[in-house]
């Protein structure tokens, strides 16, 4: 694995769109904001002219969007490339993809969501490492949330554990201001299904753990990889999940019969065969025409490959998330409704 070297005061930080940009009064706020706090941090924002722009629900076309990231990744003072945030259609930037450019000046690319097309790729296509966590935007809440200062300490290196939080927001609010916080509304509680055990922790108190190369990001979008000439999950799980690979998955918008199939189409291609567990974030819209639970769906499908199950856990698009790196070696604990991640950078 390749990990880029880690910022510092002074450095610049890139920030692009490979999917959509910001364009909203409220969404340019929110920008401005996150780009005020970073510099008081020190860091200098370079932006790309694609950030502020929204055509048909995308930044740009294709081949601009891609020029613009090719921009800052061969600037060699940029240590580091957000995205500005999520969206729908970053899969059409996939042809026009230089992995050569990566591997010649490697540096932290992070986002969540539709940006897990870029990351996922670039991890399995070239072996490094990359930050599934929060897109630029979110730095531009008035007072941050804790797991926005951890995100940084990770970034500047000085943190590799991370327990649960509290408390999650469940569902999403319209903003007023731009730069609204987290509404942390309910309790955060992890739940585990064990081998051809659908009970949740509540009901088992003892210790679940999985270890493994982390790997992962949105469902929704991984799926429109897997099969595709631009799939490498098989090659790089041979090459680096020697000792097994602990899959971190969210979904945004898929239903009880998209997840289940999902997963059995992912299985049936080959992703899972080193799979030593999955660690579900929590879902942001689900439901069910057939009045199936979430947890039976997952289970369903994964029960056959009798690993730990995760599920509930503190990433994806209902905040706090935590930091996760794709292609790091992770351990995930979860105990008594509770969890943590420690990565360790190998």
């Amino acid at each position: 694995m390749i990990y880029p070297d880690f910022i510092k005061t002074g450095d610049k930080i890139g920030v692009t769109a490979c999917s959509d940009g910001r364009v909203e009064v409220l969404d340019i706020k929110r920008l401005e904001h996150a780009i005020e706090q970073w510099s008081r941090l020190g860091y200098h924002i370079i932006e790309t002219s694609d950030v502020r722009t929204s055509q048909f629900g995308r930044s740009a076309d294709a081949r601009c969007r891609v020029k613009e990231l090719n921009e800052l990744l061969k600037q060699k003072d940029i240590r580091a490339i957000f995205q500005v945030s999520g969206g729908d259609y970053l899969c059409e930037i996939f042809p026009y993809l230089n992995f050569e450019l990566f591997l010649e000046n490697p540096k932290w690319l992070q986002g969540f969501s539709d940006p897990t097309g870029l990351l996922y790729l670039v991890t399995v296509s070239t072996g490094i490492a990359t930050i599934y966590g929060n897109n630029f935007c979110e730095f531009g809440m008035k007072d941050w949330d804790l797991s926005i200062h951890r995100n940084i300490q990770f970034l500047e290196g000085k943190l590799l554990k991370q327990d649960s939080y509290k408390k999650f927001m469940n569902g999403y609010k319209k903003r007023k201001t731009g730069l609204e916080g987290y509404d942390l509304n309910q309790k955060v509680h992890w739940k585990a299904l064990t081998d051809g055990n659908r009970q949740f922790t509540k009901e088992i108190e003892k210790k679940i753990t999985m270890s493994g190369r982390l790997l992962g990001g949105c469902l929704d979008v991984l799926l429109e990889i897997s099969g595709t000439r631009f799939d490498k999950t098989k090659e790089f799980c041979s090459k680096e999940g020697k000792d097994g690979i602990v899959w971190y998955l969210e979904s945004f918008l898929l239903n009880s019969e998209q997840l289940y199939l999902g997963l059995l189409r992912l299985k049936e291609t080959g992703w899972f065969e080193t799979a030593e567990g999955f660690w579900f974030g929590r879902p942001a819209f689900y439901e069910s025409a057939y009045d199936i639970a979430y947890e039976d769906a997952i289970y369903e499908a994964l029960k056959d490959l009798h690993v730990p199950i995760i599920l509930d856990a503190d990433f994806g698009h209902l905040p706090p998330r935590m930091t996760v790196v794709n292609g790091a070696f992770g351990t995930v604990v979860c105990e008594h409704g509770m969890g943590s991640l420690e990565m360790k950078l190998c």
